[in-house]
């Protein structure tokens, strides 16, 4: 019998109590049901992944967009999904917060709200402005005692901004104002995750690993990580096999490429 949305909610929550687990990012509905059959507890929407699947860049779709991409994914996995919600698709609080009523209507089970403001020139909203923004999230989500968790993202080292002091003062002022979880994404080394995780204790943190790394699902343990999420890795890999493939075709008109081919048989069993 399908898990509901409460169930899932409930379970997300109970990931968060203890040890760490990894919340791999889907693209499509097809990846996200192949995620959940390899055994994985819970998963993460990725804006990039999502935006190429629909010829669109990264931070160029609609909340209406996400919100249909986010209610096809909900209904198609019985494990919990975390929304990648970008900036909430608007800049005053209020806005933010009917956005964010929105995306939870759509069945996740957590929801990011982003700092970052896309202006290379002030890449970060100012500081009061963004706490306002985690607040009005907050509200939106408590409005119907949903149990949603919010992740308070702080985009600065995305932006280079490597400014660690500034990421934990944001991080604990995103917790005061209601974030459940943290997340910096860009951080990488073992003493910047540290800090991070000491600074928001107890409350749990988020780890982008979007590219090769040294550290493993046990060292990022250690480290006292909640979860780790892969953001776009696993969409740029399928895309890696696609133009890869096509390029060979389109320059050499050979096919050799195929050879990397993942069973057709075994794609077709595991969506039966």
């Amino acid at each position: 019998m399908p898990l509901t949305t409460a169930d899932k909610r409930a379970a997300f929550k109970k990931l968060h109590e203890s040890g760490c687990f990894i919340i791999p990012n889907p693209f499509d509905v097809g990846s996200a049901r192949a995620l959940q059959h390899l055994g994985f507890k819970a998963l993460a929407s990725t804006s990039a992944g999502f935006a190429w699947t629909i010829a669109k860049a990264d931070n160029r779709v609609t909340v209406d967009d996400v919100c249909d991409h986010l209610t096809a994914v909900c209904a198609a996995v019985d494990i919990p999904v975390n929304a990648d919600f970008e900036g909430g698709f608007a800049v005053e609080p209020d806005k933010v917060a009917v956005n964010v009523a929105r995306g939870v209507k759509t069945g996740v089970a957590g929801l990011s709200i982003e700092d970052s403001t896309g202006d290379a020139a002030n890449p970060l909203f100012e500081h009061k402005l963004a706490v306002e923004r985690i607040r009005a999230a907050r509200k939106a989500i408590d409005a119907d005692n949903s149990g949603v968790l919010l992740t308070g993202r702080c985009e600065a080292f995305l932006w280079g901004k490597q400014d660690l002091n500034l990421v934990i003062e944001r991080l604990q002022a995103y917790s005061d104002a209601g974030a459940d979880v943290l997340y910096a994404p860009g951080i990488k080394t073992r003493e910047e995750i540290s800090a991070v995780v000491k600074a928001v204790a107890p409350k749990p943190v988020n780890l982008l690993i979007g590219g090769p790394s040294e550290l493993s699902l046990q060292a990022v343990t250690d480290l006292g990580v909640r979860r780790i999420s892969v953001g776009g890795a696993l969409a740029r890999m399928a895309w890696t096999g696609v133009m890869k493939a096509a390029k060979e075709m389109a320059e050499k008109g050979t096919f050799t490429e195929f050879a990397n081919g993942y069973s057709g048989g075994e794609l077709n069993k595991m969506f039966k």
